[in-house]
């Protein structure tokens, strides 16, 4: 009756989670103001444009190329196309349009600023179509692009608006296709699938309440993490269940009875395993990066939504199916159940005859792969966010930077007072790196400065100017002076970034170290183990920082990958350190540290190998997309969560258990009561 009961309250629930799962979207931002922390520069120069005559505003640049240069015809194309935009974006058609030349003959230019209306959430990628599609009329053979801040902001929100449909999908069959070769039944990969879509639903759900409480910034990035976190984590938690119960099946005639069993023995691994994730993902909270802030409340309910599933409707569910759930190969009571760790039990005894060599060597060859991040690209350009296909908008900005090199230049945005102004543009104007500044707006409380500078965007040039500005004008105005524009943003992204990292890394490893101390009783132990996954972490690093530059060809990292993936890796790379030594510390009270660990290494390799596998396939999936950053991310974890399970926590991790024997269970009652033993011996 119970485990009816437990389905028809979820069901409630999960129709009850519908409706808010579907507005998830309508809470989901991707301005790059929502990437930015209060602090910056240039997100003050966003609040303060908001207030300015016609609000904050947008650029659309439109550069037309022919490669054999330009033929009569081509330029009145262009006065057309400019005509045509002014009068659909109510610009001032009177103007005589300032439209400039290349110094080939090959390309000609124009900019045209957008006022609030058309650059406010879905109007942005509206007005850069409607412009796309009014620059049709053209002879042929004439190239025509829309670029600029606005555009290149349309093309990126039109890439996240398909990410979360095609990402559920090719999850969900990635994560079938791993259960059906697990399980090898027509039914039972079904159970964990349908549980993993009801949490998936509720996380939704759960993340759109908070946001009606909290206010924290949900990105698309964020939105897509969390499909892939809730299906890895939550089969995870299945796989391992479910191996505990169908164990618990040969000893039980009813299959509640053997549930109960099961949750007893699996459900406090489990839960140690979603707390350690559910905490690492909190750390985020400090970082000061909005994006990077805000995935730590969505992350963390992804987790506990997938926990809460897979601890009641699950059980509930494989309760109600029965035995028959598993045939071909069901369990039957009374029988023996089939040793399926023969080949982890070698291992187990190979490790222990080798036991210094067997961590030693693991690690030298993780130690060399780190060695791979040394000379590493810098940040990923803008420009270079979208792989397999090449919007409009990078084609044209990368036209502008080669046609027309001394005039590439991206906007700065420079904030003056209004008592201060003059002095500030004459500071601008005389600042080295900048071809020419004039005011453009004014209120009562602020005046814009458009400063030009000679480099192009996002090179190294650009950054010194917007660096030497923001150091003159400050001599010059103090704290009555901003500067800001699309390129100082990227600056304060990457350098929130990089300080980001310096504050919570060491965080999330202090408090995956309590939550280790806590749960196995010792101080050695979660020492060694946080060590192990950190050196997993920065030879994951350095094998894919190889990959991205030789193989893929990245112009560098996305700046907030390598935080993001030291969160995954650590707490998730835990996690089956978890499930392992939670075994051998029960199996060592009974038969000394070095036979428990043979006993927990035969008894946890299988399923815990299957759980890292199908986790690495989820997160592989994100390389699928077209954003270079999710495809870094997708491909770190993945990387790093194969060379955890298959590596670092089947051999290292068992091997210095081993070599340390009962000391690794300092100062726990474990360790005194087998101090002295045969085990401390290496």
């Amino acid at each position: 009756m119970l485990p009816w009961l437990m389905l028809a309250v979820w069901i409630g629930m999960v129709v009850g989670s519908f409706s808010l799962a579907g507005k998830l979207d309508s809470v989901t931002r991707d301005n790059q103001a929502d990437y930015l922390p209060a602090s910056a520069q240039s997100t003050k120069v966003l609040q303060a444009t908001a207030g300015l005559p016609g609000g904050e505003d947008g650029l659309l640049v439109v550069v037309y190329e022919r490669a054999g240069g330009l033929q009569p015809g081509d330029r009145e194309a262009a006065v057309r196309g400019y005509t045509g935009l002014a009068e659909r974006f109510g610009n001032d058609t009177d103007a005589p349009p300032q439209i400039v030349d290349s110094d080939d003959g090959t390309a000609l230019m124009f900019g045209l600023p957008l006022d609030r209306e058309w650059v406010a959430d879905e109007a942005e990628a509206i007005s850069v179509a409607d412009a796309r599609d009014l620059l049709a009329d053209r002879p042929d053979g004439l190239n025509a692009y829309v670029t600029g801040p606005s555009a290149i902001g349309a093309d990126m929100d039109e890439v996240f608006d398909t990410v979360d449909a095609k990402l559920m999908l090719a999850t969900a069959l990635v994560v079938a296709l791993l259960l059906i070769l697990t399980y090898r039944s027509p039914l039972l990969w079904l159970v964990p699938l349908t549980a993993v879509g009801v949490a998936a639903i509720m996380s939704m759900g759960a993340v759109y309440a908070l946001t009606q409480v909290f206010n924290f910034t949900i990105t698309s990035m964020s939105s897509a993490l969390l499909i892939v976190l809730v299906f890895g984590a939550g089969t995870d938690y299945a796989l391992l269940l479910v191996s505990r119960y169908r164990e618990e099946l040969h000893h039980h005639e009813r299959p509640i009875d053997a549930m109960l069993a099961a949750l007893r023995g699996a459900a406090p691994a489990i839960l140690a395993s979603a707390g350690t994730v559910a905490a690492g993902l909190l750390c985020l909270l400090v970082a000061d990066l909005n994006s990077t802030s805000g995935l730590g409340p969505v992350g963390a309910a992804g987790i506990v939504s997938a926990l809460l599933v897979m601890l009641t409707f699950f059980p509930a569910l494989l309760v109600v199916l029965g035995r028959r759930v598993f045939w071909p190969f069901v369990p039957r009571f009374g029988s023996e159940a089939h040793s399926s760790g023969s080949g982890w039990a070698r291992l187990g005894e190979l490790i222990a005859r080798r036991r210094v060599v067997s961590w030693a060597v693991p690690l030298l060859v993780l130690g060399a792969l780190s060695l791979g991040i040394v000379g590493a690209n810098g940040s990923l350009p803008q420009l270079d966010q979208f792989a397999r296909s090449t919007p409009d908008s990078v084609t044209g900005a990368k036209v502008i930077d080669e046609r027309f090199p001394d005039q590439g230049g991206q906007p700065v945005r420079v904030m003056s007072r209004p008592d201060k102004s003059s002095d500030v543009l004459a500071a601008v104007q005389s600042t080295p790196g900048v071809a020419n500044a004039e005011i453009r707006r004014a209120s009562d409380d602020w005046v814009e400065i458009s400063a030009i500078p000679v480099d192009s965007p996002e090179s190294a040039g650009e950054t010194a100017t917007i660096e030497r500005l923001r150091a003159h004008l400050h001599k010059v105005a103090g704290e009555d002076v901003l500067v800001g524009g699309p390129s100082a943003e990227l600056l304060d992204t990457d350098e929130t970034n990089k300080s980001d990292r310096n504050r919570v890394m060491p965080l999330i490893l202090l408090v995956v170290l309590v939550i280790l101390g806590l749960l196995l009783r010792a101080v050695v132990a979660p020492l060694v183990l946080i060590a192990t996954v950190v050196v997993s972490f920065f030879g994951s690093l350095g094998l894919c920082n190889l990959l991205f530059e030789h193989v893929l060809g990245f112009a560098g990292w996305e700046s907030s990958v390598p935080l993001i993936g030291f969160l995954f890796l650590v707490a998730l790379g835990v996690d089956y350190n978890i499930f392992l030594m939670d075994r051998v510390r029960g199996e060592a009270a009974r038969y000394g540290t070095v036979e428990g660990t043979k006993r927990g290494l035969a008894v946890t390799g299988g399923v815990i190998t299957s759980a890292g596998v199908v986790l690495a396939a989820t997160f592989a999936v994100l390389a699928t997309l077209p954003l270079v950053m999710l495809i870094q991310l997708g491909i770190l974890v993945a990387v790093g969560v194969l060379i955890d399970t298959l590596l670092v926590r089947s051999i290292v991790v068992p091997a210095l258990t081993m070599s340390l024997g009962s000391r690794i269970w300092w100062p726990s009652k474990l360790w005194r009561a087998s101090e002295g033993s045969v085990d401390d011996r290496v």
